[in-house]
């Protein structure tokens, strides 16, 4: 079938495995073209099928040599029907992957679950061991609880008053006043209970109780600040309160894994567009003017640049990992420099639809949200036929 980018709102409906294929490619070209990173052997991803999960299992793989078990919760294509962008993604690194002799293996199910844990466990055991690494990058809008069977949703709200400021429509290039009213307490619960630390800490005792967990051991999870002007949204809104949650599990993780001499980390990261960030209002403008802002002093990174330098120049230096006053690792370093951050609030005082494909990178903004979906990459025949039916090695059955 001819496959081509269907548009609904902040989603897009098709994903094109040739693209999502050669996305990969780039990914893994680019950390062999860095050289070895003497890393983890033996890594779990949980949440390793698009974005930073995605960066960190070919990282794992390609840079350290890495064998790999990834869980993710995909949805595999049907005759005329594409998969999701994370499911080619997957299927194009396992090919990879034992193209390069790498051992590497995929669980596709609901990472919340009882079951899925355990499926991770008994592959470990079977095929592993142990694992040395185990890199939490969940993201998901919801969660089934696995002991109180309660589904959960989290919302993108504000906390205590209205939010109104700017946001653009990355598609139109229209930029608009929004207002989001406030959360309710409910609201706060059900945002922490998704994307709070609670599964990270269900997954990481689950491991140790299993002896799946190498002497050693590390963990890392992922997080995001950002600058002032979308603290009211983000940092200090729903989503902050679950990412507070989350970096406070970090500390109690590493507690739990004091008998393995274990360590979990998270990693505060830089803004990027993903399927996530592009439906929170006000952050595709703010992460338009960043993009500009950082491509101008040359100090830019995708995802798989982003997760390069954390572990060449954080996790695996060969040294005492640097962190913050409150135990993170900041690899959003040169987003929040005072020059960048500067010259994105002077951008964003004048920011209108007249100006901003001049003061900003809409177009870069554009290309990286088509590239999620395996569209805009110059090197792949987009008007050719190609098969929807893509297999992943490891899941077949």
């Amino acid at each position: 079938m001819i496959i081509e980018p269907r548009m609904r709102g902040f989603i897009c409906l098709t994903a094109h495995p040739e693209g999502c294929a050669q996305s990969v490619k780039n990914q893994i070209e680019f950390i062999r073209s860095k050289g070895p990173i003497e890393g983890a052997k033996k890594v779990l991803v949980i949440g390793a099928s698009t974005g930073f999960g995605l960066a960190s299992r070919i990282t794992s793989a390609f840079g350290s040599g890495a064998g790999t078990i990834g869980v993710f919760f995909e949805k595999p294509p049907a005759e005329g029907k594409t998969a999701t962008p994370g499911w080619y993604n997957s299927a194009a690194f396992e090919k990879e992957a034992h193209k390069a002799g790498l051992y590497a293996k995929s669980i596709n199910g609901d990472a919340f679950s009882n079951e899925v844990k355990q499926q991770a466990i008994d592959l470990i055991k079977a095929d592993l061991g142990q694992v040395d690494m185990v890199i939490y990058s969940l993201a998901s809008p919801v969660r089934l609880h696995p002991v109180t069977g309660v589904l959960h949703r989290s919302v993108l709200k504000p906390i205590g008053q209205t939010f109104s400021n700017k946001t653009v429509d990355f598609h139109t290039g229209v930029v608009s006043q929004v207002s989001i009213d406030p959360a309710n307490q409910e609201d706060i619960d059900n945002t922490v209970v998704v994307m709070g630390g609670e599964d990270w800490k269900m997954w990481m005792d689950a491991l140790k109780d299993a002896g799946v967990l190498a002497n050693g051991a590390t963990t890392i999870a992922y997080s995001y600040i950002g600058p002032e002007v979308t603290e009211a949204v983000y940092r200090k809104g729903t989503i902050g309160r679950a990412k507070d949650d989350l970096e406070a599990t970090a500390f109690k993780i590493t507690d739990s894994l004091k008998s393995l001499n274990g360590k979990a980390y998270v990693s505060v990261n830089k803004a990027l567009v993903t399927q996530a960030s592009s439906a929170i209002p006000v952050i595709p403008l703010y992460i338009s003017l960043l993009y500009r802002t950082m491509k101008e002093a040359g100090v830019h990174e995708g995802c798989i640049e982003q997760i390069q330098r954390l572990f060449s120049e954080r996790l695996y230096k060969g040294e005492e990992v640097p962190t913050d006053e409150s135990g993170r690792i900041r690899i959003d370093d040169w987003e929040m420099r005072d020059d960048i951050q500067a010259k994105v609030k002077e951008l964003w005082a004048k920011a209108t639809s007249e100006n901003l494909s001049e003061i900003g990178d809409l177009e870069g903004y554009k290309q990286d949200f088509l590239n999620l979906f395996g569209f805009g990459f110059k090197n792949v025949d987009y008007k050719a036929d190609t098969s929807e039916m893509v297999l992943i090695d490891s899941i077949k059955g």
